[in-house]
């Protein structure tokens, strides 16, 4: 019974109707076999990026609450500064990925040359902007008096990285898109063990290195994101590669031809990141208002559920990358039979972190703080958490598979119904008119993943997402 409910579960034969087979379906294995092959390495790089920046959380948190606080309310402001060029580099891993199901190598370079000139002007546009606008942009997010000096000088420092950051990611865009995962798996983790290793020298002031305190970690970020971007560079200038500049003779300059599906599938995603931007903004904002104790806690659980994003964020990777290339190969069948092993594989590691994160809640809170009334709230919020990883992981990697696909205007709508009006409404009035505070917020949490969840999960059945032009 149970090896019969394993092969149903793990099958998908019911996922394309013999009449939308184009071809030959390969047999489970090999599928299995597929995505793991290009999902591992996302995996283990989002994964162990997060699992860092846990151990970053934990370095700062040695300072006391007020300093995780300091540069936890920095998240959402960077993320709203990077918004256009994630944005964009949606677009250049889908625009990528097809011409390499196509087996367009050329057209492949010439969208990765015209794309970094554009992603380097931009990075460069926004990183000053956001270091002139640091104070009012992390007033404005909720740093209060106790917190601000010591956010804003983190804020102005990570600038210097957003500009690093945002070149690298557009090259790991178009290496993700050719399904070389590998590439951005070793140059993020490079990046993130240099920050670690600068981390203990510069925050408490180890050796002959001064002590920073929060100032210090956010140097550490830039030295990694300047790692990342030498190894990123170098990745596409390798004579064997796919992708490589320098033997591709095509213009840097943007033509409209190449950039346009690029733009279309980029200013969809950009109404996405804003509307994500804006319902996470609003959340951190209101959750900060709780007070510095409440916020100290609420990051703490953060990171630790950033774990689960970090399996859910390596899937979609794997799952976008291939969705492409099998639509760029005119194999829609296959493109939605990649999509459900990967939720599936994504269930699987759910589960484990389930029971993982219920069983062990307070002492991986108290990994981060011996503060008890943090350890105790924190391990109420980790049984909530429980409750939404299933959602979570499954609604990430459906939502990435679409967005594969070029299907980013309805993602942008459901992060606009979801993230941008449902999270911060219910948030607040599960905070303030309910009265109760932190719990409350991350009841609201849960009542997102699940409403993400139904709504991505409706456009894949539907499979129009398949048929879409770039």
């Amino acid at each position: 019974m149970i090896k019969q409910l394993a092969r149903r579960f793990f099958g998908c034969a019911n996922v394309v109707k013999p009449a939308e087979a184009v071809g030959e379906i390969p047999p489970p294995s090999q599928l299995y076999r597929d995505a793991f092959h290009i999902a591992w390495p996302s995996v283990l790089e989002s994964v162990l990026i997060n699992m860092i920046s846990l151990v970053d959380t934990m370095m700062v948190g040695v300072l006391g609450p007020e300093s995780i606080s300091a540069v936890g309310i920095t998240a959402q402001p960077r993320f709203v500064v990077l918004a256009a060029i994630l944005s964009f580099n949606v677009g250049v891993t889908a625009v990528v990925s097809r011409f390499k199901g196509a087996d367009d190598q050329e057209s492949a370079n010439r969208c990765l040359k015209q794309c970094l000139l554009v992603c380097t002007c931009m990075a460069a546009v926004l990183a000053v902007l956001g270091a002139v606008f640091a104070r009012p942009f992390l007033q404005f997010a909720g740093a209060g008096p106790d917190i601000i000096e010591d956010s804003v000088g983190y804020f102005r420092i990570i600038m210097v990285s957003v500009f690093f950051n945002g070149i690298s990611v557009t090259i790991n865009g178009a290496q993700r898109g050719v399904g070389n995962t590998k590439i951005s798996m070793q140059t993020n983790l490079s990046a993130n063990v240099v920050n670690i290793i600068f981390n203990f020298f510069l925050i408490n002031g180890v050796w002959i290195f001064p002590k920073l305190g929060v100032r210090g970690a956010a140097i550490a970020t830039v030295i990694g994101d300047s790692v990342s971007l030498t190894l990123a560079i170098l990745s596409i200038t390798h004579r064997q590669g796919f992708l490589n500049i320098l033997r591709s003779k095509t213009s840097w300059f943007p033509d409209k031809e190449t950039m346009r599906g690029v733009w279309n599938v980029g200013l969809s995603a950009l109404v996405e990141q804003l509307c994500m931007r804006f319902g996470f903004f609003t959340y951190v904002k209101i959750v900060s208002s709780l007070g510095t104790i409440a916020f100290a806690t609420h990051q703490i659980c953060m990171n630790v559920l950033s774990i689960s994003f970090g399996f859910g964020d390596g899937l979609q990777i794997a799952s976008a990358s291939l969705v492409g290339q099998r639509l760029g190969a005119k194999r829609p069948d296959l493109a939605k039979i990649v999509v459900a092993v990967n939720q599936r594989i994504g269930m699987v590691i759910a589960t484990i972190l389930v029971i993982i994160f219920v069983i062990g809640r307070k002492g991986i809170v108290g990994l981060f703080t011996t503060d008890q009334s943090i350890i105790e709230q924190g391990a109420v919020l980790m049984i909530i958490m429980a409750f939404s990883i299933h959602a979570q992981i499954c609604q990430v990697v459906t939502s990435g598979s679409l967005r594969g696909a070029g299907d980013t205007k309805y993602t942008a709508m459901v992060s606009l119904i979801s993230i941008a009006i449902f999270r911060p409404l219910i948030t607040y009035v599960l905070c303030y008119p309910f009265g109760l505070g932190l719990v409350g917020a991350w009841y609201s949490l849960v009542i997102d993943q699940f409403t993400r969840l139904v709504l991505v999960m409706i456009r894949f059945r539907q499979g129009k997402w398949t048929g879409l032009k770039l």
